[in-house]
């Protein structure tokens, strides 16, 4: 099974979680979004939105993040990351989504680059930008965390779900791009936990082999 991401890609992590969970065996294949690799035709082939993740099995191609997941959660079942039960289900995936749907794709490198050349914002201008929408993201985040955390260990329930495989590459960003994280004590809670679980932190863009290697001057 072959993962093809980027380091530093958000729905790649948050892949490299969810198989590093579950416990799966998996290759890395690298496609550097900064040389634009992803617009290649030898990748756009298997990804037409020309984006990162793309999970290849040999027979099957997945390039959405969820879809990703929940493939890997159908035939992977242990341990689970989808909590049972109709409404508990609903609640969990109403929280993957304020990061799927309502972050992310507003603070992707695409988004950035385009407000970069098109409405000539500078670096402090797209870290406002991302700063804007992560802080909306988390402050709806935080309160679905309040409500359905068990013990301010995980975003849901007291088990690690899907919920905290979107939200540790979120933090990750809006570390990157100088949110103030003081208002997220759940959040903060939360990811401070999930730090300690070697899954988790073995995912971190900084471990992969496309990070760049940190200077020594």
């Amino acid at each position: 099974m072959k993962l093809i991401g980027y380091y530093r890609s958000s729905a790649s992590y948050r892949i490299r979680i969810v198989l590093n969970v579950k416990g799966i065996e998996w290759e890395y294949v690298t496609v550097r979004l900064d040389k634009g690799e992803q617009l290649e035709s030898a990748h756009s082939r298997l990804n037409p939105m020309k984006l990162v993740p793309v999970l290849d099995t040999g027979n099957l191609q997945l390039a959405q993040s969820v879809a990703i997941a929940e493939y890997l959660e159908s035939t992977y079942p242990e341990p689970p990351l989808i909590p049972t039960g109709a409404i508990a289900q609903a609640q969990f995936r109403d929280m993957v989504q304020i990061i799927s749907s309502d972050i992310q794709p507003l603070t992707n490198l695409r988004v950035l680059k385009h407000l970069r050349a098109n409405y000539a914002l500078d670096g402090e201008g797209v870290d406002r930008w991302c700063q804007t929408w992560i802080g909306r993201g988390f402050e709806a985040f935080e309160q679905r965390a309040v409500q359905h955390s068990a013990d301010g260990q995980y975003s849901f329930g007291n088990s690690l779900t899907l919920a905290d495989a979107w939200l540790v590459p979120q933090v990750y960003n809006a570390d990157r791009f100088g949110l103030d994280m003081q208002p997220y004590p759940t959040i903060n809670s939360v990811f401070r936990h999930l730090q300690t679980i070697e899954a988790v932190a073995s995912a971190h863009p900084a471990l992969q082999p496309d990070a760049p290697v940190p200077s020594r001057d």
